[in-house]
């Protein structure tokens, strides 16, 4: 399968540099959590995928740990490999790829793991989609489930049965696979509250900027996995399941004190405004500040904010001896 990035996620994530100064690191008790789900925390020399690793803010975390992990890291966008590369983190393999086309031997990996992915939510419904009798994404057209005016053909390209073959094909037997994401109150799924009136301001403009990409805040992944547990065990059987069920899902909640121009730089570095220009992009940089400006109770000594947030992750393990098709 060939894959092509969208010319909107190109140019969304064109700078790389600036998408990894401003983007958040994950705290270190949730990625031991997530780790430890995953059974490789305390694994000395454990292989992991990092799968869309971006510019690395989670494979840096891998990178330094005790157990000396050997890292793959996956990830499609040059710009944001070439930011990667040049970190020469040790015992870290930056290469070319997707999630339905990983460059790794088949079962030879201890765990996959997706962090910040927007597509990630994909992988999951993917997972998901084989585990219950009746769901299809791609092959039968669209699943009902994954109906949306969000959603484009793009979109759900990526859901097809090959990325979650692809992932299965190459962990280990009993490999574990994980994702986690930084959700910043602005750019939460609709249904949450934010906690200040400035971040609630900031995620209408967030979601008047929508641009039809899937990102965790569309929550779709999380319709399939309630769908999933309403399905009878003879259902879930019979469906053949590559993973296990039900999925485990944890969140912590966060708030960093930043500076609104901070505030404003890490806004902007998401795709669905990094691609905006001139006037527009100044209009969206006007009603954010605007916002923040209304918060004056709400900053410290420092003038910064307190930025709040969740990091969610969610992981599950593969299912030895399922069917699948030969591959890689």
């Amino acid at each position: 399968m060939v894959f092509e990035l969208s010319d909107q996620a190109s140019q969304g994530f064109r700078n790389a540099s600036s998408y990894d100064t401003h983007r958040p690191s994950y705290p270190p008790e949730v990625v031991d959590a997530l780790l430890a789900q995953l059974q490789v925390k305390g694994v000395p020399n454990a292989r992991i995928v990092d799968l869309g690793a971006g510019t690395g803010k989670f494979t840096q975390l891998l990178a330094v740990r005790e157990e000396k992990y050997d890292v793959v890291a996956v990830e499609p966008h040059e710009e944001m490999r070439k930011a990667l590369s040049a970190k020469s983190l040790s015992a870290v393999d930056v290469v070319q790829g997707c999630a339905s086309d990983i460059p790794v031997e088949s079962q030879s990996v201890d765990a996959v793991v997706a962090a910040q992915v927007g597509s990630s939510q994909y992988i999951i419904a993917v997972v998901l989609k084989v585990m219950v009798s009746g769901i299809s994404l791609v092959k039968e057209g669209p699943s009902p489930l994954l109906a949306s005016n969000s959603l484009d053909a793009d979109a759900t390209r990526f859901a097809t049965d090959d990325a979650l073959e692809e992932i299965y094909r190459i962990l280990a037997p009993g490999g574990s696979f994980g994702m986690i994401w930084n959700v910043e109150d602005y750019n939460a799924p609709a249904s949450w509250e934010p906690t200040s009136k400035w971040e609630a301001t900031m995620k209408e403009i967030m979601w008047s900027y929508d641009d039809q990409r899937p990102r965790f805040r569309h929550d779709l992944w999380r319709n399939v996995f309630d769908k999933q547990l309403s399905s009878t065990p003879f259902t879930i059987q019979a469906a053949d399941p590559l993973f296990s069920l039900p999925l485990g899902t944890s969140s912590v909640k966060f708030m960093h004190w930043l500076h609104p121009d901070a505030i404003w730089q890490r806004f902007q570095s998401l795709s669905q405004i990094s691609v905006l220009k001139g006037d527009e992009l100044a209009g969206v940089k006007d009603k954010v500040f605007a916002a923040m400006s209304a918060s004056s109770a709400e900053v410290n000594e420092k003038g910064e904010l307190p930025l709040h947030g969740h990091v969610v992750y969610t992981w599950t393990t593969a299912v030895p001896g399922a069917p699948i098709k030969e591959g890689g």
